[in-house]
């Protein structure tokens, strides 16, 4: 059964894995009747330096897939001791 992802984080019953045997083993091992309820994994929390630095990445308007030329000129045009200690301020 597939993996359904639902509203707030929670899945759909999942199917639980098939027992099997390896080909030099005495006997099957592994996996258990029915279905199971998952939850997604809930994200983990910043620590300080890295709460700083996504500061420091809106501030300069650093995001995820921008272009290498565009990030080159951000982080030497933007990424400076004053706008750190914005940031940190």
């Amino acid at each position: 059964m597939a993996l359904i992802s639902l509203a707030a984080g929670f899945t759909a019953p999942k199917r639980r894995p098939k027992a099997y045997k390896a080909r030099d083993a005495a006997y099957v091992v592994g996996g258990n009747n029915g279905y199971y309820i998952a939850s997604l994994p809930r994200p983990y929390p910043m620590n300080s330096p890295q709460r700083k630095i996504a500061a420091l990445a809106d501030l300069c308007k650093i995001t995820k897939g921008i272009q290498k030329a565009a990030l080159q000129n951000a982080m030497k045009g933007c990424v400076t001791r004053e706008n750190y200690r914005k940031v940190t301020a």
